[in-house]
C-alpha cells in the first residue's frame, strides 16, 4: 500500500493524539476532575484511525461508550473534548454530554453511546439517508463483541442487507465484554462469520495494524460507495486497560495484560515505517513531542475553565421540530 510522507505522518499524529489524549484522561479521573465513568481507548488506535482515515465530514459515524479515539480519529477538536469531559462551557455538546455521549455533527460524529448495541440502527438510519439523497457517502457503525450479541445489531445487520444501504459494521474485537470473555459470550466463533449469514461481505482484520485496517477499509468504502448494500469488518485489537478506568482487571492474567502492551499499535507502525525508510525516529519522536504538548495545553485550558452557567441547566432538553 502506498502512502505518501504527509499520510503517514497525518495517521501517526492522529494515533498519537489518541494514545496521550487518553493517557491524560486516565490521569484526571484517578485525580476526581471528570465526573461519572470514562473507558479509554488505549491499544486500539490502529482501528479507530485506520477505519476513519479515508472518511470525510460527509460521512458519518455512530460509536461506542470507549469513543474518544473515534472522536478523534473523525476530527473532532481535542480542546473541546476535554471540555466536555470534564463538564465545562464550552465543550463539544456544553458539558452535558460527557465522556460517553460526545457528538459532533459538523464531523459526521453522530455520538458516543453508552447503550452496548446502540450505534449499529442508528447508522443503518444515517445510511438510508444517503441512499435516498442519493450520495456515495457511508456511515459506520462502530461496536463492540460484546455487542454482537445485540439485538438491535442482528436487526441492524439484517436490515442493511434488505435495504441495501452504504453502511460499515466496524466490530472491534478486544475479547471482553466489560469483564465477559468473548471466548464465552460469543458463541460463533467469528463475527465476521455471522454477519456473512446475514448477506454481506465481511473481512476479518489485525487491528493492531493500521495498514492492515486501512486496507480492509477501503475493500469496504470501495464496495458501499458504489451502491452494493453493506459491510462488516471485524477488526481484532488489544484493550490495554479494563472496562472502565480504575478496573483491577481481575478476571485477565499478568501474562494477557504483558502480551497486550507488546501487541502496541504505534509500536508496530514506527517499526513498519522506519523499516521501509519512509519515515525516520526523529520525525516520529518530533510528532509525539509536539502532540503531547498540545495535549498538555488542550487539558490545563480546560481545568481552567468554568462550569457551564446555570441558566443553561433547561436549555437542549428537547429537540423541538
Amino acid at each position: 500500500m502506498q502512502l505518501s510522507r504527509e499520510d503517514l505522518k497525518r495517521a501517526y499524529r492522529q494515533m498519537a493524539t489518541i494514545r496521550h489524549f487518553e493517557e491524560r484522561v486516565e490521569k484526571e479521573f484517578a485525580n476526581g476532575t471528570i465526573p461519572g465513568f470514562a473507558h479509554v481507548y488505549l491499544g486500539q488506535e490502529a482501528s479507530g484511525v485506520g477505519v476513519c482515515f479515508d472518511l470525510t465530514d460527509e460521512d458519518y459515524i455512530g460509536s461506542t461508550h470507549r469513543g474518544h479515539g473515534h472522536c478523534i480519529a473523525k476530527g473532532c477538536e481535542v480542546d473541546g473534548m476535554f471540555l466536555e469531559i470534564m463538564g465545562k462551557d464550552g465543550g463539544i455538546c456544553g458539558g452535558k454530554g460527557g465522556s460517553m455521549h460526545i457528538a459532533d455533527m459538523t464531523k459526521g460524529m453522530l455520538g458516543a453511546n453508552a447503550i452496548v448495541g446502540g450505534s449499529p440502527p442508528i447508522a443503518v438510519g444515517a445510511a438510508l439517508t444517503l441512499k435516498y439523497k442519493g450520495t456515495d457517502r457511508v456511515a459506520v457503525a462502530f461496536s463492540g463483541d460484546g455487542a454482537s450479541n445485540q439485538g438491535t445489531t442482528l436487526e441492524a445487520l439484517n436490515m442493511a442487507v434488505v435495504l441495501k444501504v452504504p453502511v460499515i459494521f466496524a466490530f472491534e474485537n478486544n475479547g471482553y465484554g466489560e469483564f465477559t470473555s468473548a471466548k464465552y459470550a460469543v458463541g460463533a466463533p467469528s463475527i465476521a462469520e455471522r454477519a456473512k449469514g446475514f448477506g454481506m461481505p465481511a473481512d476479518v482484520v489485525d487491528g493492531g495494524d493500521f495498514f492492515a485496517v486501512l486496507e480492509a477499509m477501503r475493500r469496504a468504502l470501495e464496495h458501499c460507495r458504489a451502491g452494493n448494500g453493506p459491510y462488516a469488518l471485524e477488526i481484532n485489537c488489544s484493550r490495554f486497560l479494563g472496562h472502565f478506568v480504575g478496573d483491577p482487571q481481575k478476571y485477565r492474567n499478568a501474562d494477557e495484560l504483558k502480551a497486550a502492551r507488546e501487541n502496541d499499535p504505534l509500536a508496530r507502525f514506527r517499526k513498519s515505517v522506519t523499516a521501509a525508510k519512509l519515515l525516520d525516529e526523529a520525525e516520529l519522536d518530533a510528532i509525539d513531542a509536539d502532540v503531547k504538548q498540545s495535549v498538555v495545553d488542550s487539558a490545563e485550558r480546560a481545568l481552567a475553565a468554568p462550569m457551564p452557567s446555570l441558566t443553561t441547566l433547561t436549555k437542549d432538553v428537547y429537540v423541538r421540530y
